[in-house]
């Protein structure tokens, strides 16, 4: 599995990163629509499927937001366009190493931002996930 976006050969709108996900379940890693830019909630997996940094709550937030940016821009967005994160956190995971990591890459840009702990992510070792919307205009 590809991990870096791309724009999708079907829709200038849409960016696809390959993972068998968004093909089972239909969707896209970001969309655009006008000024509106929404990322899908992403994790830190690495070109198999499985997560890239295992335990490390900081280095999965800091991929995950890195991935994310990276859809914006994709989709001809800015970084410091981002509106809104969103920080799903698994059961135990460290909150303060997710803070860390979104700090440091969005800190100047000081979006609006909701952290929550959830039941559990899909798939096994997965610590954080993140959702990111951006507006252009």
């Amino acid at each position: 599995m590809s991990t870096a976006p791309t724009a999708s050969p079907e829709r200038a709108d849409r960016v696809l990163d390959g993972t068998g996900w968004e093909t089972a379940a239909g969707y896209s890693r970001a969309a655009r629509s006008g000024c509106c830019i929404a990322v899908s909630g992403t994790t830190d997996h690495s070109a198999d499927g499985t997560v890239a940094h295992p335990g490390d709550v900081e280095a999965q937030t800091r991929a995950c937001l890195q991935r994310a940016i990276a859809a914006v821009e994709q989709l001809g967005g800015r970084r410091e366009q981002v509106l809104r994160t969103r920080l799903l956190l698994a059961p135990g995971a460290d909150w303060e190493g997710a803070a860390r990591a979104h700090a440091a890459l969005l800190g100047d840009v000081a979006p609006a931002n909701t952290t929550l702990y959830v039941g559990g992510l899909v798939g096994e070792g997965f610590l954080v996930e993140v959702e990111l919307d951006a507006c252009t205009g």
